[in-house]
Order: C-alpha cells, then sequence, then structure tokens
C-alpha cells in the first residue's frame, strides 16, 4: 500500500489535524472515546494502524501510564508529525514505516482511526480483521474508529446529505463537500455498519458498536479468552 494523505486529501500535512475536524463529524469525540476502550484493557503494547499524525496514540498514552504505543503507517511524512507530537511521552511511543497490511507484531490492543477505509473490498478487510486478531493476546481489544455508510438507496442519500450539512457549517459549501466526497472515493471504501460487524465476527472477534456520530463510528472487537 503506498497511500500519500498529501496527495489523497489535497492538504498540507500541517494542516491535517485542522481539517481532518472539519472533514469528520464527532472526530475527537471518536478518538476520546476509543482510547476508553483501550484503556479499560489496561495494554501494555497497543498497535496504531495507520497512525498519521498520531493523534489516536495521542489519546491513548495520556489515558495511560503504562502503555507503549507502536504506531504504523507508511507516509513518512505523517510519522515525522507524529514523532513531534509524541515527544513528550518519550520511549512509551515508538514508530514504524509500515503498512497495516504487512506482517504485524504480537500486542495486548489495536487500534485505527480512519484509516481501514483504505482497503477496498471486504474480503481482504476481513481477512486483515482475522491478521489482527491473531497478533492480539487472548482477550486482547481492537478498537476501529471509522466512516460507515449504508450500500444504496434512500439512506445512503440521506447520511451523505447529513454529512454535507456537517462540512456546510464548518464554512465549506454544499458543492465543494460533494466534491470532497467524491474524490475520496478514489481511494476509500466505506461499508454499511452492520457489514463491518458482520466481518469482524467472522474473523473471530466479539464485536458490537460502542458510539456512532453519523457517519463516523466506533467498532470494538475483542479476541476471546
Amino acid at each position: 500500500m503506498n497511500h500519500s494523505v498529501r496527495r489523497h486529501l489535497r492538504l498540507e500535512i500541517e494542516s491535517y489535524d485542522q481539517s481532518i475536524r472539519k472533514f469528520i463529524p464527532g472526530y475527537e469525540a471518536g478518538l476520546f472515546r476509543a482510547a476508553e476502550e483501550i484503556a479499560r484493557a489496561r495494554p501494555r503494547k497497543v498497535l496504531d494502524l495507520g497512525a498519521g499524525t498520531g493523534a489516536l496514540s495521542e489519546f491513548i498514552l495520556a489515558q495511560s501510564d503504562t502503555a507503549v504505543a507502536e504506531l504504523l503507517d507508511v507516509d513518512a511524512e505523517m510519522l515525522a508529525v507524529a514523532r513531534a507530537r509524541l515527544k513528550r511521552f518519550g520511549n512509551r511511543a515508538r514508530f514504524r514505516q509500515a503498512s497495516f497490511l504487512d506482517p504485524l507484531p504480537t500486542c495486548d490492543a489495536a487500534a485505527a482511526s480512519l484509516a481501514l477505509h483504505h482497503v477496498p473490498l471486504m474480503a481482504d478487510k476481513t481477512r486483515l480483521y482475522g491478521r489482527i486478531r491473531e497478533a492480539l493476546a487472548p482477550g486482547g481489544v481492537f478498537v476501529n474508529a471509522d466512516v460507515t455508510m449504508p450500500a444504496s438507496g434512500a439512506r445512503r442519500d440521506a447520511d451523505y446529505a447529513r454529512w454535507a450539512a456537517h462540512l456546510e457549517a464548518c464554512g465549506i459549501d454544499r458543492a465543494r463537500a460533494y466534491g470532497h466526497f467524491e474524490e475520496w472515493a478514489g481511494e476509500d471504501t466505506y461499508f454499511p455498519l452492520d457489514d463491518e460487524l458482520r466481518a469482524m465476527r467472522s474473523a473471530g472477534f466479539e464485536a458490537r458498536c460502542a458510539w456512532r456520530e453519523l457517519p463516523n463510528t466506533l467498532l470494538v472487537g475483542q479476541r476471546p479468552r
């Protein structure tokens, strides 16, 4: 996987954290809830898959005094921002330029935020979920904060209209909002919530939806003990 946020979102890396809050409803609340779910598991090692600028790892490390976060991302520019962002956590934050499609190290918890929608086929995503489950220790937890959308029809249209309204409220006009959706569709695939839960369960997780601010969704899976 060769993904560049600068190319995909047409953003300067330095403006990513500000812009993503305009693009994604409940972005910060989703990170906080994801970190809460991780903290409950009291992990020693957490993998942050497609870690970007380190926003999710920052929330995770801030809610735990002992966890170590290993950030994986293919985008060197994003990892450089993450290194600066997480400097205060010292060696509790570790960095690896790698894809979440590469072999995964063992861990007690795994997390992703707005990263796994780059997997375009549900069959491949189900296999990825299986690999994440295998990387986890028994009882380990996996959290995925990402967009879910109905497959088609009036519900999908309505959800996109609500998403566009969020962008409008953030100062992005409606035509440009839908232009963003079309541009992102070149690399992003949003599956229905029920399909995501079904895939996680098929991969061996006990899965649930923990939180949602449409279309931003937090899925939680636990590897059985």
